[in-house]
């Protein structure tokens, strides 16, 4: 689980490459953001006119700059308005803003992209080595960067001490946070949602599961609330239908968020990814 610490860190890691990206490149526009939950919030922006680009949030696969996260490459379209080579999922924020042509480069971490860093023109602008090696050059500092930091900490969990409960307090413990997920789900009191959430957290840290153990993507792994609500009554061994009564949900509706919290987690079984989500320190 990311801090609060780490998220500020992580903005402000991607606010500099945008100051980098808009110093080194002749375009005069330009923003990215890193991976939350399966999409990118875009969190800086410099040189814009307007605030068309405020809000964007890209999916992997959708726009220039989902394509190429999906192909780890970077992206470029001189007349973004007519591109026949891309789905136009934000033209209200682009085309808002008045960009035409438009760089899309994907920071790739150990094969895999955590975020995505466009440069933008108002004009149609042919862009070529003397412009993109420079751009290509940030987005790999920045990725250079989250790959230390991601090994930094795997070091720092694998040289804490790692504390273990008795197996029966331990189903005790799995058995009050899915209870706790379940109330929590049928709160609207934002600053009370806020205090529970907290409890869950205390509760992830003293169940001390492995977090050392976790490689690969699972590590990078982001649930949504309802998956997590779900996937943390799944660990207790409750069917879907219960799963349902539990937390208001038809099954049907469990069975696609357990899928979807199966497919994150690179899982083919429920059971499978309890293991995972517990060894990525999901789930206690």
């Amino acid at each position: 689980m990311y801090t609060n610490a780490q998220i500020e860190s992580e903005e402000q890691l991607v606010a500099e490459a945008v100051r980098e990206l808009a110093r080194r490149t002749r375009f005069p526009v330009a923003f990215g953001g890193l991976i939350e939950d399966g999409v990118v919030r875009v969190s800086s922006i410099v040189g814009n006119r307007t605030h068309s680009l405020d809000g964007l949030r890209v999916r992997p696969e959708r726009g220039l700059g989902g394509r190429a996260m999906i192909e780890l490459r970077p992206r470029m379209t001189s007349d973004y308005r007519t591109s026949q080579q891309i789905t136009h999922d934000y033209d209200v924020f682009v085309l808002g803003e008045g960009l035409r042509t438009l760089l899309a480069l994907p920071i790739v971490v150990e094969g895999r992209s955590r975020g995505v860093l466009y440069a933008g023109a108002w004009e149609e602008s042919q862009v070529g080595g003397v412009t993109t090696a420079p751009a290509m050059s940030v987005a790999q500092s920045v990725a250079t960067e989250l790959r230390i930091r991601d090994e930094v900490d795997r070091r720092v969990r694998a040289a804490a001490p790692v504390p273990t409960l008795p197996a029966t307090h331990r189903e005790e413990l799995r058995e009050s946070y899915a209870q706790l997920r379940s109330i929590a789900a049928t709160i609207a009191d934002a600053e009370l949602r806020e205090r529970l959430a907290e409890v869950e957290r205390r509760l992830l840290d003293i169940a001390g599961e492995s977090a050392s153990t976790t490689t690969g993507p699972v590590s990078t792994v982001r649930l949504s609330p309802r998956e997590t609500d779900v996937l943390a009554c799944a660990a207790t061994g409750a069917t879907n239908a219960e799963i349902g009564a539990s937390l208001g949900l038809r099954e049907g509706t469990v069975k696609a968020y357990l899928g979807s919290a199966m497919a994150k987690l690179d899982a083919s079984t429920r059971h499978a990814a309890v293991a995972r989500a517990r060894r990525a320190g999901l789930l206690p």
